[in-house]
């Protein structure tokens, strides 16, 4: 073999043999990953502990309003409005932070004509939470309690999205107390989509690594344009921080399934007096104004107000909401 067909040390250098390349790639692979793994759990880890920081920062920056009264030991906050000879009380829409502040459109208009209870459910709001099962059947029966520690005990029941869901049991159970129900784009049981699996103890996690209030960070402002004060704004951020995702929350969450089978027995009584609200072209939840519709027809006296506008129909609507319970509630 003549020399210059043998390699020369520079040559061998830069052309390893194939074993020494491939350990040579895994050590680089290694220390990528061990890399990225390092950057993932520092970045955690700060996030974790500025959400703790933030979170017991954030519980001095509450502003108290309503009042609390005593249910099953704990406390449930309730917000009156307004002096009108009708009642009306108001439940949320599942997982709403500050419900007192959510309704503050509507309730702003209503509360010239009528007294206004706005019930923060245990877990919503100022409310405590509780270790009992977040059932229809509880549900209605702590918010009856609440009412009752305030003597209110003749009333027009109204509320947004699974309020549909648990005034199906409120006004089964306490039908001799409740006038009519206004319903704002509430939930139906026979709705599709009921069944689905909801990973609820992956968003609890991504809430005690902060990742939820980075999102929150991130995300558009869910109250641009809309009639909330810089105030209301704030304290609904804070409050929905705190509530998001906690037991009470994480429970009622795993019971929709079974919330919305349970209430599949029940139908609006035919006396009662059932005004709807509901979102003109819902392209999320298939047949959504038929389901609708198939329930204002199963009772005697009754009207459904189509809106063009999101979920959240009271946000922005709030002022044809007021006229038209108006209507419907003194024409009765």
């Amino acid at each position: 073999m003549s020399d210059n067909t043998r390699p020369t040390t520079e040559s061998a250098a830069q052309n390893p043999p194939p074993r020494k390349r491939g350990r040579k790639f895994l050590r680089v692979t290694i220390v990528t990953i061990v890399s990225i793994v390092s950057v993932v759990v520092i970045a955690l880890a700060t996030t974790t502990t500025i959400n703790a920081i933030a979170t017991a920062s954030e519980a001095n920056e509450i502003r108290k309003y309503g009042r609390l009264v005593d249910v099953d030991g704990k406390k449930i906050n309730v917000d009156i409005q307004g002096a009108g000879a009708q009642t009306i009380v108001l439940l949320p829409g599942f997982g709403t932070g500050s419900p007192v502040i959510d309704f503050a459109p509507l309730v702003d208009k209503l509360k010239a004509n009528y007294r206004t209870v706005v019930v923060e459910p245990f877990g919503y709001g100022l409310s405590d939470e509780t270790d009992r099962p977040r059932t229809n059947a509880n549900i209605a029966r702590e918010v009856h309690s609440a009412l009752q520690a305030l003597h209110i005990d003749r009333y027009v029941l109204g509320g947004h999205s699974i309020a549909g869901i648990y005034g199906l049991q409120y006004v089964n159970t306490y039908r001799d107390e409740v006038t009519a129900f206004v319903g704002i784009d509430t939930s139906v049981p026979t709705q599709p989509g009921i069944d689905e699996e909801l990973n609820v103890a992956g968003l609890r996690t991504l809430k005690t690594l902060g990742l939820v209030r980075v999102l929150t960070a991130l995300g558009d402002d869910p109250y641009t344009g809309l009639p909330y004060t810089d105030a209301q704004k704030y304290q609904s951020k804070i409050i929905s921080l705190r509530n998001g995702f906690t037991d009470t929350y994480a429970d009622e969450m795993e019971r929709f399934g079974s919330n919305f089978h349970d209430a599949q027995k029940l139908a609006f009584p035919k006396d009662l007096p059932l005004l709807l609200f509901v979102q003109s072209d819902n392209i999320d939840v298939e047949g959504w104004m038929t389901l609708h519709t198939e329930q204002v027809a199963s009772v005697e006296r009754s009207e459904l107000i189509p809106l063009d506008a999101d979920h959240y129909l009271h946000h922005t609507k709030s002022a044809e909401i007021a006229s038209a319970m108006n209507a419907f509630l003194t024409a009765g």
